[in-house]
């Protein structure tokens, strides 16, 4: 080496220092790719992404890879720096050039080239997957040595390296990976996504219309009663009854009843006629799960019922899909008739909505884990029955009791300053 001129010596040396800045950079580069988007761009067919995606299969076998070459050059660099340091200074240089080239190596090798592959990594990692495939397998037999020998290491404090851990998330993690979507996702969608990730997290209790909002007609009630009921039904099916609310004889299609109303024939022989057998599902289901059992037993209306077979209430397939996609309508103006705006532009809120609904109508972040509907949060956060214009507030939102009787909140006003803000209303469905 002595004989190589001093030009060769520093050209040699600047090489090394290149190649250590990609092997610094493309390892951070190949760490910190998305594992989601290479793993779509490899089944579109990427030859890049798909060499990338092949060689962090065995992350132990890449790390091997990188490292065995860029401590090769990093120990070369500093032995070409100490015969450099030799011919120019002696030995007195040999600190000032271990000074400088730490320096240097720590600059240009290390903290420049990792810090843009961790901005920018696909523009480094795609290509340095097509100089690291041919590398494993020229020197596969080295990496295979360290790869034992540092795995074996790793066993002995209880890691088993060849166990790769799963890339699939929690859906707290996929909630997190949605939010922070920003504008790759449109608002509504976003919102869309979440709502689907909430369905294991709520029962058809949260969302169902309670018993004494069940409309239906009762076998025992006179003709001119029961076709009043079918006239002014909201709803498309309404459950059958005889005798009452707890002997239910099944669901039938209003559609079919207005034919015995029009042709003025015997209304009660023709709604057992048309009924159909009622669908029960247990209070505790999931909402998720609800919708598999809508979607098996090919159903669009549940009948709620507790541990005792009592009835609880209906849940229908528009309610369980406004969890997802919001409400059905086709007047933003009619929307949530349970809120309206007060003379004094103020909000006035029917106790009787759900917390759910809610929420969801005026972004509240009201709790969902104890009463359904507001009325029951208010008496429960409460312990009283309050008299009207009392104020309260209700987990961060200021209210003012506005009608009350002996056994409910009817009415209360939202005092916010945000009121002005939120809309007037949202729609229910009509079934």
């Amino acid at each position: 080496m002595d004989a190589l001129p001093l030009w060769v010596l520093f050209l040699a040396l600047v090489v090394l220092l290149a190649l250590s800045g990609f092997f610094s950079g493309s390892e951070t580069a190949l760490m910190t790719l998305n594992r989601y988007r290479l793993r779509h761009q490899a089944d579109q067919g990427r030859r890049d992404a798909l060499r990338a995606w092949r060689l962090l299969q065995r992350p132990d076998k890449l790390i091997g890879l990188i490292l065995l070459g860029n401590n090769f050059v990093n120990i070369l660099a500093s032995s070409l720096a100490t015969v450099i340091a030799l011919r120019l200074g002696g030995e007195g240089a040999i600190a000032i050039a271990a000074g400088l080239l730490t320096l240097v190596i720590l600059i240009f090798a290390e903290v420049t080239p990792k810090t843009l592959a961790a901005l920018h990594p696909e523009r480094l990692a795609y290509p340095a997957a097509w100089v690291y495939a041919p590398m494993m397998r020229l020197l596969y037999p080295l990496v295979w040595i360290v790869n034992v020998l540092s795995n074996g290491l790793l066993r002995q404090f209880g890691v088993r390296p060849g166990l790769a851990q799963g890339q699939a998330l929690s859906p707290e993690e996929l909630r997190s990976v949605v939010n922070e979507a920003g504008a790759m996702i449109p608002e509504r969608g976003r919102d869309m996504l979440l709502a689907i990730l909430d369905l294991d997290a709520a029962t058809v209790e949260d969302i169902m219309v309670p018993r004494n909002e069940v409309e239906g007609v009762d076998l025992q009630d006179d003709d001119d009663e029961i076709v009043a009921a079918i006239r002014r039904a909201n709803y498309t099916r309404l459950p059958l009854f005889d005798g009452g609310r707890d002997n239910i004889v099944g669901l039938f299609d209003v559609r079919l009843a207005l034919t015995a109303v029009i042709d003025r024939g015997p209304i009660k022989a023709h709604l057992r006629a048309i009924c159909r057998p009622p669908y029960f599902c247990p209070a505790g289901t999931s909402l998720y799960q609800q919708l598999v059992n809508f979607q098996r037993a090919r159903q669009r209306v549940a009948l709620v019922v507790d541990e005792y077979g009592d009835l609880q209430g209906l849940i229908t397939l528009p309610d369980l899909l406004e969890e997802i996609v919001g409400e059905f309508t086709t007047d933003p103006a009619d929307a949530f008739p349970d809120i309206s705006r007060g003379e004094d532009g103020s909000l006035l809120i029917d106790c009787t909505i759900s917390v759910r609904e809610l929420n969801r109508a005026l972004r509240w972040n009201l709790p969902t884990t104890g009463p359904k509907t507001l009325n029951g949060l208010i008496l429960d956060y409460l312990e009283t029955i309050p008299e009207p214009g009392t104020s309260l507030k209700l987990y961060a939102y200021p209210l003012q009791i506005m009608q009350a009787d002996d056994t409910t909140v009817r009415t209360v006003k939202y005092l916010g300053r945000d009121a002005d803000r939120r809309p007037a209303s949202l729609a229910r469905p009509v079934r």
